[in-house]
């Protein structure tokens, strides 16, 4: 059932009043080009994965080791790269930067000093009510 000239007008208005409050969450509720280049990549990778299969029954069918190996490795290569993200090569147009940049590092988790044994020895130690034998 299409929407009413109110209801478009209405959609609209909210869709205005939307991108100017919260510019990023309506880019990505607009469907950016990164959804469209994973759906090509994915279908893309899926396409690599058939060929690579008729490779290798094609192969196994013919006694040819290496058209085997070659389709297997077509398959492999194809589902790799279907199901991988795929990197930024920096910021985008919008002057966001690239989800797939730099992250920061987590708070709490930082670097402690001491090999394994050591803290291991320490925590036991804490366990253990600190106290010697």
């Amino acid at each position: 059932m299409p929407l009413s000239e109110h209801e478009q007008r209405l959609l609209e208005q909210m869709e205005r009043a939307l991108s100017a409050d919260d510019p990023k969450f309506a880019n990505a509720m607009r469907g950016s080009r990164h959804g469209r280049a994973a759906r090509r990549r994915l279908v893309l990778g899926i396409a690599a994965v058939v060929v690579g299969l008729v490779l290798l029954v094609v192969g196994a069918s013919t006694s040819q080791i290496w058209l085997g190996a070659g389709g297997f490795i077509v398959m492999l290569a194809g589902a790799i790269w279907a199901f991988s993200p795929a990197r930024g090569t920096g910021p985008r147009a919008d002057g966001q930067p690239d989800a797939a940049g730099p992250r920061p590092p987590r708070p709490g988790r930082t670097r402690r000093s001491g090999s394994f044994m050591e803290r291991m020895e320490h925590r036991w130690d804490r366990r253990r009510g600190g106290g010697q034998w």
